[in-house]
This record gives structure tokens, sequence and C-alpha cells, in this order.
């Protein structure tokens, strides 16, 4: 080898090289100092491009990830914040109780009541549908009924049930010990067939009469029992209804007057389930309460510068109710017996009644017949003798108008609210003292004196 002198190695990247290979290029500098640029490794065919995309995505990943645990967080941390928020809009909007999410907090705000049996009575008992029922009007009455013990509970439970869609008028067999969801498959399913029979009382009958009306309907009703009850009600009757003393009924009295005249659906049988039948006392008791809502608390207020009672307030309208049908006149059928009463111009105080003197002569006849033998009998008819000297029992005297002066001793039948209106409001301006019945008893005509009543009688009946 021969050695070249006083020069090394040749550098394969001097520039100055006049045999540096040509495919090395020359050095520039890239930021004025002479510094060359970084060297970027060679892409090798078939080698990928490098990227950052993979940080962002970690970078993301990572965000979610953080903002889902703080949401978590957040969410356990203010639960019940949230959920009493979302159930009070729910209930201003129940048909968002239907969202999956909102039925998930309401479920939980309602808690155990959802599945708990409720705490009441282990007997069936009927709870009846009425048509038009909303699933709002259903809740009070079944936590009325002490069927449910939670209405929105019950409301919740039906709405995800889709109860209000299904549900029709009727009678339904429950308990007090079901869950709310076996409330709603009875409402659905356990309907009650109930067989009864209608009785009206028309205006206007006397206790034997309805006696008798009533021996002639099968029902649970024993027409017996009935009379005697009605005749002399017990005690623990009287007690539960307290405005029979209040309106100064006389101790002893029976309950002729208050048994208020309508129909009444006498139950007398079921299907499918237990019902109570209608006995006698249950169908007293039914037409006592009809005659306080119809006549209402303050109807039994009397004025006191009337001087009577409620009692004889209603047996002044038991009169009025037998002496007129005509709505108009009895405000001045009233006032003529008011008037006698008052002693208007000397009269003396004879009610003169001829609708009280033949409730006394029937009761005289009844007597003697055995109640079977009242449905035959013609009540109300009129006396053919001189009615002033008809003779009555001591203890009926009182009904003996032309005889005796004052009142008579109670209702003789049953009067309606315009007849009780009319006795507490009697029509007394003109004056009148005396009336007289048309020959078909259409209406009535009037007269202030008897020398105008005796030209009445002259004229209507020769």
């Amino acid at each position: 080898m021969t050695v070249r002198s006083g020069r090394g190695p040749r550098d394969p990247f001097d520039p100055n090289d006049p045999k540096r290979p040509p495919e090395m290029p020359t050095w520039r500098a890239s930021d004025g100092h002479g510094n060359p640029p970084p060297i970027r490794p060679r892409l090798r065919r078939g080698d990928a491009p490098r990227s950052r995309v993979p940080g962002v995505v970690r970078f993301l990943l990572f965000s979610g990830l953080f903002a889902v645990v703080v949401l978590v967080a957040l969410f356990t941390a203010l639960r019940p914040l949230v959920r009493a928020a979302v159930t009070g809009w729910a209930w201003d909007n129940p048909t968002a109780l239907r969202l999956p999410f909102v039925a998930d907090l309401v479920r939980e705000d309602l808690g155990p009541v959802l599945t708990e049996p409720n705490v009441g009575s282990s007997a069936e008992s009927v709870f009846d549908v009425a048509p038009g029922d909303t699933l709002a009007l259903l809740a009070a009455r079944l936590k009325a009924g002490d069927y449910i013990a939670d209405e929105r509970a019950f409301i919740f439970t039906a709405i995800q049930d889709e109860l209000a869609p299904k549900l029709k008028a009727g009678s339904f067999v429950l308990r007090g010990d079901m869950t709310l969801e076996q409330v709603i498959d009875a409402v659905l399913n356990a309907k009650l067939t109930i067989a009864s029979v209608d009785v009206t009382f028309r205006e206007g009958l006397r206790l034997e009469q309805a006696t008798a009306l009533l021996s002639t309907i099968t029902s649970g009703v024993d027409a017996a029992a009935y009379y005697e009850l009605a005749k002399h009600p017990p005690a623990s009757l009287l007690a539960d209804f307290p405005w029979l003393a209040a309106s100064g009924m006389p101790e002893g009295a029976s309950l002729e007057g208050f048994l208020y005249p309508a129909t009444y659906t006498l139950v007398t049988g079921s299907s499918g389930g237990p019902i109570q039948v209608t006995t006698a006392e249950s169908l007293i008791r039914l037409q006592l309460e009809k005659f306080f809502a119809e006549v209402g608390e303050a109807r039994m207020v009397v004025p006191a510068d009337r001087g009577m009672t409620f009692y004889q307030i209603l047996t002044l309208a038991s009169i009025v109710e037998q002496e007129t049908p005509v709505t108009a006149e009895k405000p001045l059928v009233a006032g003529v017996y008011q008037n006698r009463l008052d002693r208007l111009h000397g009269f003396a105080p004879l009610m003169g009644s001829e609708p009280t003197v033949i409730y006394a002569v029937d009761t005289m006849k009844l007597r003697t017949l055995d109640l079977s033998a009242w449905k035959t009998y013609f009540f109300w008819d009129s006396i053919k003798t001189l009615i002033r000297d008809v003779q009555v029992p001591k203890d009926l005297q009182g009904y003996q108008t032309y005889q005796v002066v004052g009142l008579i001793p109670g209702p003789i039948s049953s009067p309606t609210t315009v007849d009780l209106d009319a006795a507490l409001h009697p029509d007394q301006t003109a004056g009148f003292l005396y009336f007289l019945a048309l020959p078909d008893k259409s209406a009535n005509v009037f007269a202030k004196t008897l020398a105008e009543q005796n030209a009445n009688i002259k004229k209507y009946y020769g």
C-alpha cells in the first residue's frame, strides 16, 4: 500500500473532495448559523407514515371517561334533589310517568307502598266504578274506602298498567288488604252482577201505604219488620240521625213524614261475589239519608218568629201535600191554615182539615186488619158522613181538626221539599181563611170570609 504524505483517509462527506460520491448532497445551513438541519430518517418502501392521531384519541377517551365519572358522582350525591324535581314535574304532567327514566325516579320516590298490601279489612265488599270515572276520582274513592293507602301510588300503577282505556263502569269485589296490582286486577276482572228491584214511594203516602206497597214486592225487605221499625224506631237507629231529635220530634213518635218519597233500589242478590241484600232497616236508613240530603240543614232551622219547631213545620207540610197537587197553590193553602192557627179575624183556631180526619178514620180501620190485607185497602177515601161529627178514639182525637183546636200531633204523610217550603213560607198576604176544591180536583178557590166560601160552594156544587 502506498502511503500518501500529509493526508489522512478521505472524508466521504468533504464537499471539496472531488471524489465525493455524487448521491451525497452538499450540506446547507438552515438557520443562518451554519448548523445543519435535523436528520430525518429515510422511509423505506412499505413503511406507513407516522401520525399524531392516537394521542388525540387517547385524550378524548380520557376526557369522556372523566366526565362520566364526574356525572355519576354528581348524580349519586344529588339524586334526592333530582328525584324531587323530576317527580314534582311528572305529577303536574302525568303523561311523563310513561317515560322509563321518569318512571324509575317516581317508583323510587313512592317506595314500598307500590308492592306492599294495604293494611285494611280482609272482608270482601262491593266497590262501584261510575261512568266517566277518571283515575284521580277512582283513587280518591278507593282511598276513602280504605282499599288503598296512597292515591298517587295507585295512579302511577294504573298508568303503568294502562288501566284507563280498559276501565268499565260496574260493581266490583275488593278487599282492604290487597296490593295495588291486585286492586287493579279486581277492578278489571272481579265484576259483580247485582240483582235488584226498584220501588217508588210517591209523595203523600202514609206509613201503612208504604208498608202495603213493600208487601207486594219480592225482596229482602220484610214488610212487617219495616213497619215496626218505622212505627217504633229504636234508640240505636235514632242515635245515627241526631237531626231527628233536633227537629223537635217527640219521644216515642214514629218516622211518619221523614221517610222521603223517591225511587229506591232494593238489592235482592248477586253473582260473582258477596253483597249486602237490602233489609228493612237498611231501606229506612236510605230513606232518612235521602230526607236529609233533599231537605238540607238550612230548611230545618225555623225562624224564631214562627214559634214552631221543624217537626211542626213538617206536620203542616204533610197536610198541604194532601190538600192540593198544584205547586202554585201550596203557599196559599199553608197560609190559610197559618191564618186559622193565628186566629185571624177572631177565627177559632180549628184547622178544619178533611185529610187529617180521614187519616184518623183509616188508622182506626187498619188496626182491625192483618197487615197482609193492607195492600187491598182503599186509602184516603172521602168521608160520606158529616165530617165534623166523626168520632175517633182518644189517642187519635188530635187529628179530628173539626173538634180539636191547634196543629195535629204529627205528620200524616210524606211531603216533599215543595210542601216544606210552602209550610216554611206561607202566603198570608190576602188573608184567606177558606178554600174549596173544584169538582174535578184540579185546583182550589180561596175565600176570606165564610160568606165567600158558601158562595163558592153554591157556585161549584149547587
